[in-house]
């Protein structure tokens, strides 16, 4: 259930809400993954932050999907110099 509604917000582009152990976190969800000990994660970012964060299912409560919020994902963009 917890992947159908990350993978509807990020194929929508819109921001979610959610418990994260006892802290609400709104974040701009980016996309789904397995860790390396082979635990599902969600990366995105989190509201006035620059960084991408990686969240552990096991540990998200509580999802809402913000349908008023809409991002666009930052895309770092590397200049090349010739």
């Amino acid at each position: 259930m917890k992947t159908q509604i990350f993978n509807n917000a990020i194929k929508n582009r819109e921001k979610i809400r959610f418990l994260y152990g006892m802290e609400e976190i709104i974040l701009d969800p980016y996309f789904v993954a397995l860790d390396k000990s082979g635990q599902k994660v969600i990366y995105g970012k989190p509201d006035f932050s620059n960084q991408v964060r990686k969240y552990e299912y096991k540990r998200i409560a509580n999802i809402k999907i913000l349908n008023r919020l809409r991002f666009s994902p930052i895309i770092p963009i590397i200049s090349y110099i010739n």
